[in-house]
């Protein structure tokens, strides 16, 4: 009998084999069952020593002891991370690992830094060569902070940059670390270490192995939870048996490897949901977006994708491939979806929209083509330079960037990606068949061959050549009518006296259930004030508590901002509101009556409102309110049109786009 994998881990596994290939699923909803995360903090990270023993060292993921480590070397589950100092998924996923580390400690779970640098990162190498050299001169300590620090370095990783942050790591002989960084002397290793992560599979970063299982991609909490919880109820299970703690991870190794061997991440022949979602045809309409091709191809390909995606960099080749060998039978249709952690996407869509609004769709491409062949920046300079050079007026590009001329446009195509699950990138359709990330020609040939039958097919029966896409897709799946929630009326009622800001004449509110200690809680702040900028006075935010048991600040938190309100109304509470998720991980009883102090609080009032569980019903009323409506985690949000008597509700950190098209839509119905 072949070895099982769990289909909720199988599910897991191939969904992150998926990732590998293009950006997106980072900005995750919070789990509906509740929110099982504690807030990101640097105190976390403890310190481990060497890996451990050479019983390690075989196997399809080996440890040495020249690897820097968090937690026991017989921790019950392990995580392998392969990845680069200079990778935004890298930086991004931090706060996830951060997370891992708080709730699971360093007695359960493990983990190993193995570097990945990718070669279109210029200075990944050098940086994983310090990384390298920080650990053999400064142990583990040494290395996890340079870790940290390069991972957030936002003015880039130059050698002059690198030899700070290892000087300021801990490394003590400063010259003898630059001579040997000069020399390569841990080239090798960093070598070794990238030759092994394509031998596992890995295609980018960040990737990790759980006991040999692999999750490749900045994935939220919620999945290194599932995984991890199964691990560590077959480890328990080990070790009850018999098996050594320190032989434990080469025995799990060992034995999911043989289950993923038996059973492989990937669609085959008896795996029915997978090939029916690759013949499911959604209907993406071409619109007003720019085309090349001809009207009458038998194929089309729309993109959704983003200028400062290194994945879409790297698929644009195989796209212009496809162009040169099917000719006139195929034509690409490009639309914007500027992802919101890549700052300079957005001015880029920009710049090149007004090189098309100048001067037309043949200017448009040759300025896409400059910008997916991987400049080295995107600075407002750079952005007018290129347009300039496919003839866009330099004084009408710097208005596009800083006005957000075009907008609209980009807004539009993100509500079209929503609507067919376009939710990272790059992201095709080929004739409405999705496909997804940088995927080799040969997956865009065989489904491009199979839309050139049906196509043809149509042609034979009648169909003109020029209205055989949109017959095609005509019955395809699009929008999906968002969920709504009825608020229930005990929240009508308490919302006149609830924490709000906005206009009280607003068309549109907001319901915000959240936890001050939730980490996913504080990732959407300023999607909300970013909303309140843009609206103004038209929408309303209504704030509901909710803290989460395993948040064991959450609970004071509330009835401290609660009090606040008490005393000095809504102004108050939303300035204590911006101090507590400012400082997630000091939320103590001696850090909330400080921010009081800072605040011109009455302490007398404020102790025995703290000390005597004052405000607690508020409180539980919202609870309440949340789980007659389903609401398990937080963040959590109902968007209500004036005079309507329920709204839409979107669960977690949702990214800003998917705000704005329900309160634009909330904004429509209001009476």
């Amino acid at each position: 009998m072949k070895p099982k994998v769990s289909p909720a881990l199988r599910g897991l596994v191939a969904s992150a084999f998926a990732f590998s290939l293009g950006c997106g699923g980072a900005e995750s909803p919070a789990p509906r069952l509740g929110d099982a995360r504690l807030a990101p903090s640097s105190s976390a990270r403890v310190a481990a020593g060497p890996v451990g023993p050479a019983s390690e060292d075989e196997g399809d993921v080996p440890i040495r002891a020249d690897e820097p480590s968090w937690g026991s070397r017989t921790a019950l589950v392990t995580i392998v991370e392969f990845a680069d100092f200079e990778c935004p998924f890298c930086s991004r996923v931090e706060d996830t690992l951060t997370d891992v580390r708080k709730m699971f400690g360093p007695e359960k779970v493990r983990v190993v830094w193995k570097n990945f640098p990718l070669p279109f990162h210029k200075n990944a190498k050098l940086a994983a060569e310090a990384g390298a050299g920080v650990f053999a001169m400064g142990g583990n300590d040494a290395f996890w902070k340079f870790h940290d620090a390069a991972l957030r370095h936002e003015n880039g990783l130059g050698r002059e940059a690198i030899e700070d942050l290892a000087k300021d790591a801990g490394v003590g002989d400063v010259e003898t670390f630059r001579a040997a960084l000069t020399r390569h002397e841990w080239a090798a290793r960093v070598d070794k270490e990238t030759a092994e992560a394509k031998d596992l599979g890995a295609t980018g970063t960040p990737a990790f192995f759980v006991n040999g299982l692999p999750l490749l991609g900045a994935l939220p909490f919620p999945t290194f939870q599932v995984l991890i919880n199964e691990q560590l109820g077959i480890a328990q299970a080990k070790v009850a048996a018999g098996t050594p703690p320190e032989q434990l991870y080469v025995d799990l190794v060992k034995d999911n490897r043989a289950k993923l061997a038996a059973n492989p991440p990937h669609v085959d022949d008896d795996d029915d949901d997978d090939k029916e979602e690759a013949k499911t045809i959604y209907k993406v309409p071409v619109g007003a977006s720019p085309v090349r091709g001809p009207r009458d191809a038998l194929v089309t390909i729309v993109e959704f994708a983003d200028y400062e995606c290194p994945f879409c960099i790297r698929a644009e080749p195989t796209i212009r491939e496809l162009e040169g060998e099917f000719g006139d039978k195929l034509r690409v249709v490009y639309k914007d979806l500027p992802l919101s952690f890549h700052p300079r996407a957005e001015p880029a869509a920009e710049a090149a929209l007004e090189v098309r609004a100048e001067k037309g769709d043949a200017a448009f491409w040759q300025m896409h083509d400059a910008l997916l062949a991987g400049p080295p920046d995107l600075n407002d300079e750079t952005l007018v330079s290129m347009a300039a050079h496919a003839g866009a007026a330099p004084d009408a590009v710097k208005k596009a960037i800083a006005g957000h001329t075009h907008r609209k446009s980009i807004e539009e195509d993100a509500d079209l990606g929503d609507d067919v699950k376009a939710n990272g990138t790059p992201h095709f359709f080929v004739n409405g068949r999705r496909l997804v990330g940088a995927q080799p020609k040969e997956k865009f040939e065989a489904i491009i061959h199979e839309e050139l039958a049906r196509a043809q097919a149509l042609v034979a029966q009648g169909t003109k050549a020029d209205a055989v896409y949109e017959a095609l897709v005509k019955d395809g799946q699009g929008s999906v009518e968002p969920e709504k929630k009825t608020l229930p009326a005990t929240v009508t009622a308490a919302s006149a006296h609830a924490p709000a800001r906005g206009g009280a004449a607003a068309k549109v509110t907001i319901h915000e259930w959240s936890d001050f200690q939730c980490p996913f809680c504080k990732r959407v702040e300023p999607t909300l004030a970013r909303l309140a900028d843009e609206y103004g006075g038209r929408i309303r935010v209504v704030w509901h508590d909710m803290p989460l048991p395993m948040h064991p600040d959450a609970p004071l938190a509330a009835r401290a901002a609660r009090e606040a309100l008490a005393q000095k109304g809504d102004k108050t509470f939303w300035a204590l509101h911006d101090q507590l998720f400012a400082h997630q991980s000091e939320l103590a009883r001696a850090d909330l009556d400080g921010y009081a102090r800072g605040l011109g609080l009455d302490m007398t009032k404020w102790g025995a409102a703290l000390d005597g569980h004052a405000h607690q019903t508020e409180i539980d009323a919202d609870r309440e309110a949340a789980d007659g409506m389903g609401i398990g985690g937080t963040p959590a949000f109902v968007i209500v049109a004036k005079g309507a008597p329920s709204g839409y509700f979107l669960s977690g950190a949702q990214p800003y786009p998917r705000f704005r098209k329900l309160v634009e839509r909330a904004l429509a119905e209001a009476k």
